[in-house]
C-alpha cells in the first residue's frame, strides 16, 4: 500500500525514538559500570557499532547525539561516509575490523581511526598513504589476550616492539589498544581477559609511549570491561 507523507514521518519519528532510546540505555550501563568502579562517566567513550545499519541509522543515531561511528567492513563503511557526507566534519569514522594491505589506501584517505593495527607493513601503508592535509590517522594496536590461534591481533609480547615502531611513524597517532577477548561465562572471567589487554596497556605506557585509548568491551562483557579499565566501548 501506499503510504502517505505523514505516515513515513510517524516512522521516521519511531525509529529515531528507538534509536534514541538504545543509546541512552548503553549510556546508562555505562555509567552505573562506571559508578561501581569510583569512575567517572565522561572516562569512556561510547563507539557505536553501525556495521550493517543503512545510513539513516546513522543520521539518526546522530540526531540523538552519538559521534563516533565504527565499521567493519571497508567499502561498507565508505558508502555510508559518502552517503553522509554533510556531516562529514562532525562524525568520527572507526575502522574496526581485521585490514588486508589491499584495503589501507581508501581507510587512510577517508577513515579517523584504525582499531586493528597487528602487522607493521598495515601502519607503514597507512602512513604513506595518509593524505597530507588531513591529521594524523588515530591508530590502536590489536592484541590478542587468548592466544587463539585463528584471531586477529599481536601476541601481548609482541606489542612493545611494534607500537614503538608505530609510534614513530609520520601521519599517524598510535593513541592505544584494542582487544577482542573470546566469551567468558561470567563477570569474574570475563574481568580477567579484559585485565589482560589493561596490563599489556599500562606495560607499554610504562615504557614510555604515551597511550590514553583502551577499545575494550562490547555488549557482552562492557561492565567488566570498564572494571579492568577501558576508555572506549563498542556497541
Amino acid at each position: 500500500p501506499r503510504l502517505e507523507f505523514g505516515d513515513v514521518l510517524i516512522r521516521f519519528w519511531k525509529i529515531m525514538t528507538m534509536i534514541g532510546d538504545d543509546l541512552q540505555q548503553v549510556k546508562g550501563r555505562i555509567a552505573k559500570a562506571c559508578a561501581a568502579e569510583g569512575r567517572n562517566p565522561a572516562e569512556v567513550r561510547l563507539l557505536a557499532v553501525s556495521k550493517t545499519f543503512g545510513p539513516e541509522a546513522v543520521r539518526e543515531a546522530y540526531a540523538a547525539g552519538q559521534r563516533a561511528f565504527g565499521e567493519n567492513y571497508v567499502q561498507e563503511g565508505l558508502d555510508k561516509i559518502e552517503a553522509l557526507s554533510d556531516l562529514r566534519a562532525e562524525l568520527e569514522w572507526h575502522c574496526i575490523g581485521p585490514l588486508q594491505s589491499n584495503k589501507t589506501r581508501p581507510v587512510a584517505e577517508h577513515f579517523d581511526w584504525v582499531h586493528g593495527i597487528d602487522r607493521l607493513k598495515i601502519a607503514e601503508r597507512l602512513s604513506a598513504q595518509r593524505p597530507a592535509h588531513l591529521p594524523p590517522m588515530q591508530v590502536c594496536l590489536q592484541v590478542n589476550v587468548d592466544g587463539g590461534a585463528n584471531k586477529s591481533g599481536v601476541p601481548p609480547e609482541e606489542a612493545l616492539p611494534l607500537a614503538r615502531a608505530v609510534a614513530a611513524l609520520p601521519h599517524l597517532r598510535l593513541r592505544g589498544l584494542m582487544a577482542i577477548p573470546e566469551p567468558a561465562p561470567d563477570f569474574a572471567a570475563q574481568r580477567e581477559l579484559c585485565l589482560r589487554a589493561r596490563a599489556v596497556y599500562d606495560a607499554i605506557r610504562a615504557a614510555g609511549i604515551a597511550l590514553d585509548t583502551l577499545s575494550l568491551g562490547m555488549s557482552a562483557d562492557l561492565e567488566a570491561a570498564i572494571s579492568a579499565g577501558s576508555t572506549m566501548v563498542r556497541i
